[in-house]
């Protein structure tokens, strides 16, 4: 079974995680990814560890660099560089993330490799925008902390998310960016530029947070587990441990209510809309977990699960990874972490693991003549 991306050559040369994660989707929809490293050292991710994978390979780079293939080459030397050229003139794709116009002393900056190749989609990757963001590193924590998500998450300090999600979620907008150029493309015959940088993403990410700035003025701040704009929704003591109860409407909330026998609540004003109860969330937070002290928390789970309130438990990874794989959900697929998109003829595959550094440039130079581009496809 052919992917969707099937045919379209993508030359990546972005390291860390925002532009290796893009193009990780991209190969698992099918397009070939050739991953550009320095020699010796390769991507940084590599080193990063413990923990590592049974051989040695860091578990870091193997969860953004499956289905690839490795060409090792040093820009510095004239061949690698001409070789660099030459597989940038065939590529449907390139992927950078290098410091703003690193690229342009090798002669590898769009204004450039575009001359010889109009049809390139050409995404460059920044942390804070080509134009402004020279002197500033692309660091997914920096980014958390100068972007403002810092500030609105945690309780009594600012703390960054559990994962650097910044990067992540650059990576998906920088994919949905190149689909769309791609699908361009086939109308217009033309490649084009795609910039996309950290910090914008990250404004935009924060979704209701920055519109709450933008177009209402105010400024939030932290508050732990609750939500600046619905109640109850956050994290609930139990007798024996905590649950999350997330009420969206005021159906639930009655749910809820009546869930708890509760019911009179329900109608109280201070509690009947939802404007209301988030004014008045450190008592209703108050009230609810008075009763939740009754029971433990997966017999309260059970009950609310079964009244139609959402809710549940805090899971550990491990627990996570066994509640998708009792839904069906199958979360590792062939040794790796599934990819979650879902297409009925041309799902996602798993042809390889991350490569070992260089292991691919003898094969990647002689099947697309890097050496000899003339005689080439």
């Amino acid at each position: 079974m052919t992917g969707a991306l099937d045919g379209i050559l993508v030359a990546d040369f972005s390291r860390v995680l925002a532009g290796p994660y893009a193009t990780m989707l991209l190969a698992d929809l099918g397009a070939t990814v050739i991953k550009v490293e320095r020699p010796v050292l390769g991507d940084d991710t590599r080193a990063w560890g413990p923990p590592f994978t049974a051989d040695g390979t860091s578990t870091y780079f193997e969860s953004i660099n499956r289905n690839k293939k490795s060409l090792t080459l040093d820009l510095n030397q004239e061949r690698d560089r001409t070789r660099a050229k030459n597989l940038i003139d065939q590529a449907d794709v390139m992927v950078e993330n290098f410091k703003v116009g690193g690229l342009e002393r090798y002669g590898l900056d769009y204004p450039t490799v575009s001359t010889s190749n109009d049809r390139l989609i050409y995404c460059s990757i920044s942390g804070f925008g080509a134009s402004a963001g020279r002197d500033l590193p692309g660091y997914d924590l920096l980014v958390q902390a100068m972007g403002g998500l810092m500030s609105i998450t945690g309780e009594d300090s600012p703390t960054k998310v559990g994962v650097a999600l910044v990067d992540v979620l650059t990576g998906l907008h920088a994919s949905v960016a190149m689909l769309a150029a791609l699908h361009e493309r086939g109308k217009s015959g033309l490649g084009q530029l795609i910039e996309v940088n950290l910090l914008s993403v990250l404004l935009a990410s924060m979704v209701n947070q920055s519109a709450s700035f933008a177009l209402g003025g105010t400024v939030p701040t932290m508050m732990g587990n609750a939500h600046p704009s619905i109640a109850p929704y956050e994290l609930f003591q139990a007798r024996d441990r905590p649950l999350i109860i997330a009420v969206g409407n005021d159906h639930q909330f009655r749910q809820l209510m009546h869930a708890l026998d509760l019911n009179a609540l329900a109608h109280e004003d201070r509690f009947s809309t939802n404007s209301n109860r988030v004014t008045h969330r450190v008592e209703l937070k108050a009230i609810i977990e008075s009763k939740l002290s009754e029971l433990d928390a997966d017999d309260w789970h059970a009950k609310l699960v079964a009244a139609g309130v959402p809710a549940g438990p805090i899971n550990n990874i491990e627990q996570a990874f066994a509640l998708a794989e009792k839904l069906g959900l199958h979360p590792i697929s062939y040794g790796q972490v599934a990819s979650p998109i879902n297409l009925s003829r041309t799902p996602a595959s798993y042809a390889s693991s991350a490569p070992p550094l260089g292991a691919d440039s003898q094969s990647v130079v002689e099947s697309l003549n890097l050496d000899n581009p003339h005689s080439g496809t």
